[in-house]
């Protein structure tokens, strides 16, 4: 095991001896396997050990190098499906033979974190916590959206109001904080990451909002930042606003469709007004990123708040930097790849800003390190994802677009047309063997080609399942999280 810079515990691949020559090894390995016996070390399974994979960009590891499938129905393809107790949004997270999903029992006042059989998607064991109060949430935000995270030997997972608790493997409660109440309108949904020996939470929102690590073995605080609730005014103007070439905000539209999306249409009549820490707030997970610099590099805790963007020093919570430009309300995860980062964020009033910001900055980089804003008509709800270049999103109506990573500029944009009833998306953008993924909410996955052209290589579906979560990807499975059941997708053996 090592430490990964990309704030989790990854499992490295266990090579052949180098003191055998190959050719020996092989021949080894067939005797052995025609034995019986198996002495030589095998290569491990590879994870998705967090929200949005090992690195928190929706990229997996470099080393597994299984296909997934590209095509399945709910018959082709399905190596196992999980039937769920209720609804929820959170994404699984997967290691080594197991699978981990957070789940609400809302007739038990219940927060749980379940655990599957990677093999066959049996349940093996389930813990969790009751909590009787009244949580102020969105109606379409249930209860433990937040994912969990693991290293490898604990899983920790944050359930609101309820805390946050850490679970051996065994099922056994290793330790729980009580972090505050999350009472924003909205509920909560930002999930934890482990750095180090750190859990980082990004804590509410609402009237307790913090940053808050922990450490990861004990639960202790070690360090705060907070409260992380600023309502300063956003500032829309600070640097190039683009779309195109016509280098303005774009107009008011439709994003290349009618977006019929239902009961999703107006998240924000379904908030629950009585919460006392409003409507404005981040439920944005954290990114650890590693920036080069003169010496070795170093790290960077990267976190949207309430109209800034912030870098924080992951091991003390010193702040390195903030960037002007961030709306009172962030959904989305932020993203880095080539040197920049995007960020999303909801603007008041109908909306979405996209943000390219420049690493490697230190104080108000506003001005020397913001390289442009693109404004959209529709809201984005998940998170993007950088490739070659380019920076691509979805928005909750459905439609996904490319942007110059450099400019901002847009290059391409396509309404994913299915065949479900529910055409829009929350989902966050994955990558997987050099192609883009993302469910809508009928359950039906897009497989697509990134470039400007937005070629759809395959639409996938598995009759009508709501979903608001978004793909896990590990050693060549797919796990989709629906409001049913939770779904492994491979190829066959």
């Amino acid at each position: 095991m090592r430490t990964s810079p990309k704030h989790v515990v990854k499992s490295e691949p266990v090579r052949l001896s180098p003191t055998l020559p190959a050719r020996l090894q092989i021949l080894s390995m067939l005797l052995a396997a025609v034995l019986g016996v198996w002495n030589l070390p095998r290569a491990s399974a590879q994870n998705w050990p967090a929200w949005r994979g090992p690195y928190g960009t929706g990229i997996p590891d470099a080393t597994d190098v299984k296909e997934p499938p590209l095509t399945w129905t709910d018959k082709q393809n399905v190596r196992w499906r999980a039937a769920l107790p209720e609804r929820g949004n959170s994404t699984p997270i997967v290691w080594g033979d197991r699978v981990f999903v957070t789940q609400a029992i809302e007739k038990d006042n219940r927060r749980t974190l379940i655990c599957l059989g990677r093999a066959d998607g049996k349940l093996m064991w389930q813990s969790g916590v009751a909590y009787p109060e009244h949580e102020s949430t969105n109606g379409q935000n249930p209860y433990c959206s937040a994912s969990p995270v693991t290293d490898g030997s604990r899983v920790i997972a944050y359930f609101g109001s309820a805390g946050i608790y850490c679970y051996g493997f065994d099922a056994k409660e290793i330790w729980h904080r009580d972090l505050g109440k999350a009472d924003s309108w909205h509920g909560s949904g930002s999930s934890p990451v482990i750095y180090n020996d750190l859990c980082i939470i990004n804590a509410g929102p609402g009237t307790n909002a913090a940053l808050v690590a922990l450490n990861k073995k004990t639960g202790d605080e070690v360090w705060r930042v907070g409260p992380s609730r600023n309502l300063a005014p956003p500032q829309l103007g600070l640097f190039a606003q683009v779309t195109g070439s016509r280098g303005n905000a774009e107009p008011a539209r439709d994003e290349g469709g009618t977006g019929t999306n239902s009961k999703f249409d107006n998240a924000v009549d379904a908030g629950d007004g009585s919460g006392a820490g409003g409507f404005a707030g981040s439920w944005s997970t954290p990114l650890v990123v590693r920036v080069a610099d003169l010496g070795a590099g170093h790290d960077e805790l990267i976190v949207p708040l309430s109209s800034k963007l912030a870098g924080y020093d992951p091991a003390t919570g010193k702040e390195l930097w903030t960037c002007g430009g961030m709306t009172q309300q962030v959904f989305a995860s932020p993203t880095a790849g080539e040197g920049v980062v995007a960020v999303v964020a909801k603007i008041a009033g109908g909306g979405t800003q996209i943000m390219g910001i420049k690493l490697g900055g230190q104080g108000d980089i506003t001005r020397s390190h913001g390289l442009w804003q693109h404004r959209l008509s529709k809201e984005c709800v998940g998170s993007p994802v950088i490739t070659g270049g380019r920076v691509y999103i979805v928005t909750q109506f459905g439609t996904i677009l490319c942007l110059d990573l450099a400019t901002g500029n847009k290059l391409g944009e396509k309404r994913l047309g299915g065949e479900g009833s529910l055409g829009g998306s929350w989902s966050s953008l994955v990558l997987v063997g050099g192609k883009l993924l993302v469910p809508n909410q009928s359950g039906e996955v897009f497989v697509i080609k990134p470039s400007p052209a937005l070629e759809v290589l395959a639409i996938n579906s598995i009759g009508d399942e709501t979903t608001c979560a978004s793909l896990a990807v590990a050693d060549g499975q797919i796990f989709l999280r629906t409001y049913k059941a939770l779904w492994c997708f491979a190829n066959a053996r």
